[in-house]
């Protein structure tokens, strides 16, 4: 069973996304913002990470740049996700290190899809 970090501020998204992932099989485990995100990557060691990017404390954008640069947890793909969906904002978060990227609100099926290329 692969582990998932679900790395979100909203309780509703969390609350969602958590319960579909855990019904598809995964095991999840949560982060409320980007610093607990970092720190979670390091000790729970997940299989993929699915990383809000509009987060307190540290953003998706730097959380995701501190695990990349961890030799321990570079290699764990990332997918960022955001409903501020801007020109731009892909672009971003992939040079910020994140292997993917998704929209919210989250089409459930396309995001399956990308969590099992990156799962392989």
């Amino acid at each position: 069973m692969a582990k998932i970090l679900l790395v979100e501020d909203n309780e509703m998204n969390r609350d969602m996304l958590s319960r579909r992932l855990l019904r598809k099989g995964f095991e999840v485990v949560i982060a409320e913002d980007g610093e607990a995100g970092v720190n979670m990557a390091g000790s729970e060691s997940p299989d993929l990470i699915l990383m809000d990017l509009s987060l307190p404390i540290i953003d998706g954008w730097e959380a995701t740049r501190q695990i990349k640069a961890n030799a321990e947890t570079a290699q764990t793909p990332i997918i960022a996700l955001t409903a501020h969906a801007m020109q731009g904002d892909e672009d971003k978060a992939l040079e910020a290190g994140c292997d993917d990227y998704d929209t919210k609100p989250v089409n459930f099926k396309r995001l399956l899809e990308k969590i099992e290329k990156h799962l392989g």
